[in-house]
């Protein structure tokens, strides 16, 4: 996978597995278009650190020594308001996800996620994206009814629009989505772009998360 060293992504990583951060550091190092911006073992340490670097991605782990990577996104989310959290971590359960998502994560990645998995999240999240593991993305709206997008807000989504969200809902990345759609990856983007602007939310996870409200407002009768 290559991507334009001329724009790279700058992203920091706070993990306190010293092997599992010298692993990510080195995908990072290794890939065109990316650069470290600084690893740190614990959140105490990148909080005091970060707002001087202002990198556009940051990697972060949940279960950290003193403060958790949650509380940490939540302190630094405000400090530094263009930067883009993505969690990488173990935890699978609801109210791990959703907390991370409340505190100002934009990405839910699993760390079982493969490298050149990993780099596409980053450079998705870099461009306005909010990737999730497929599963975790379906964790967030399994609650729900998997149904075509209805609602006041919705009506004006075209037919292409309503089949990219229900795609983004069940935790498509946006290359995966141009495949199903026979489509190209800046065409998904453009509407993504769109969809979000009609929504009136700014990420993936927000739209998610709108789209499930609007499925479950629906009257039990035109579900089925």
């Amino acid at each position: 996978m290559s991507y334009n060293r001329g724009m790279a992504v700058a992203v920091a990583i706070i993990e306190d597995d010293a092997q599992a951060r010298k692993i990510l550091a080195g995908w990072i190092n290794r890939a065109s278009g990316f650069h470290l911006a600084g690893e740190w073992g614990d959140a105490e340490s990148a909080l005091e650190a970060l707002p001087s670097k202002k990198p556009d991605v940051v990697l972060m782990d949940i279960n950290l020594p003193g403060i958790s990577g949650v509380e940490a996104v939540r302190k630094l989310k405000p400090l530094l308001l263009t930067t883009q959290f993505v969690m990488l971590t173990v935890y699978e359960d609801a109210d791990h996800i959703y907390n991370a998502l409340a505190a100002g994560a934009t990405g839910y990645l699993l760390k079982q996620t493969p490298r050149e998995e990993l780099l596409e999240a980053l450079a998705e999240v870099n461009r306005g994206g909010s990737p999730m593991t497929s599963n975790i993305a379906r964790k967030v709206v399994q609650s729900y009814r998997v149904t075509p997008v209805a609602g006041p807000d919705s009506e004006n989504l075209s037919p292409r629009e309503q089949e990219v969200l229900n795609l983004l809902a069940q935790g498509y990345l946006y290359k995966e989505i141009a495949e199903r759609l026979n489509i190209s990856v800046p065409t998904v983007n453009t509407y993504v772009r769109r969809m979000y602007e009609k929504l009136h939310v700014r990420s993936r996870a927000q739209a998610v998360a709108r789209y499930a409200h609007l499925t479950d407002d629906r009257p039990v009768a035109s579900r089925g």
